[in-house]
């Protein structure tokens, strides 16, 4: 019967209906929306931190000697 994630997304939403009220689920799907993006650009921050620690720690390459 709930073989689908879509069964189970019709579910959440009816639920969330029920729950919350239908005024109240635009606010919830935009605080949602927020800490997503907030989320997103705190993993893009940290991923930027460790790509600058790597080239710093990584050592130039060897040229040729003169």
């Amino acid at each position: 019967m709930f073989d689908s994630i879509d069964d189970w997304l019709i579910i959440a939403v009816v639920a969330g209906i029920l729950f919350y009220g239908s005024s109240k689920i635009p606010q919830l799907a935009r605080s949602l929306g927020r800490s997503v993006g907030e989320f997103k650009k705190g993993r893009l921050e940290v991923e930027r931190e460790i790509r600058a620690e790597q080239a710093a720690s990584t050592p130039p390459p060897a040229g040729p000697t003169p």
